[in-house]
């Protein structure tokens, strides 16, 4: 028997057969490439708060120092900032950086606090010139904490939804961590006044 249009019906299920598998091998295509592009955008995003990471740990040494010109007696607080940010640039993985940062602005809001004690320090060009740019990094870097996410986000939900799950071995995208602050303290931005 033919069908109307001049073919058979085992033709026209060959015909349907392969439609349905390229659109099958299109969407496959489609997850698979949204996967690496989350991926990338996840791994980029955790570049950018590497980069305003390494601006804050930079700027500390400076302040520190402006600070001591100031302050010499208060060693155990300055003693505290350098090393918790030596332990913060030093941290690899996401938990343990954020980790080691939360300690880090915990040890800058007790220097932020000795200064409030020394008018001459707080009046210093220097020290407002590092306060200035270490307050833009943290402004930056609480910009790209939510960018990265937000990436994490959209991986993980890709990873975790069909038919993204399906492909996301092979575009070895894996479940990310977030970048929180885990101490309710830490929230907290430090109080600063001049």
């Amino acid at each position: 028997m033919r069908a109307p249009y001049g073919g058979t019906f085992a033709g026209m299920g060959v015909l349907i057969t392969v439609i349905v598998l390229v659109l099958l091998g299109l969407v496959a295509v489609w997850a698979f490439n949204r996967l690496v592009s989350l991926r990338n955008r996840t791994d980029e995003a955790y570049a950018q708060i590497d980069v305003q990471l390494k601006r804050r740990y930079d700027l500390i040494p400076n302040l520190v120092e402006t600070v001591k010109g100031y302050a010499a007696h208060e060693r155990g607080t300055l003693e505290a900032v350098t090393s918790a940010r030596n332990a913060a640039a030093g941290a690899s993985g996401v938990a343990a950086t954020a980790e080691a940062n939360n300690v880090l602005s915990g040890a800058l809001g007790r220097l932020f606090a000795v200064a409030e004690a020394y008018p001459d320090l707080k009046a210093n060009a220097t020290f407002l010139n590092l306060m200035e740019q270490l307050t833009t990094t943290e402004n930056q870097l609480g910009f790209a904490r939510q960018f990265y996410n937000d990436s994490v986000r959209a991986l993980n939900t890709a990873i975790e939804t069909f038919p993204l799950m399906l492909l996301a071995g092979m575009a070895k995208a894996t479940r990310r961590e977030y970048f929180q602050v885990d101490d309710a303290a830490v929230r907290e931005a430090p109080t600063v006044q001049f």
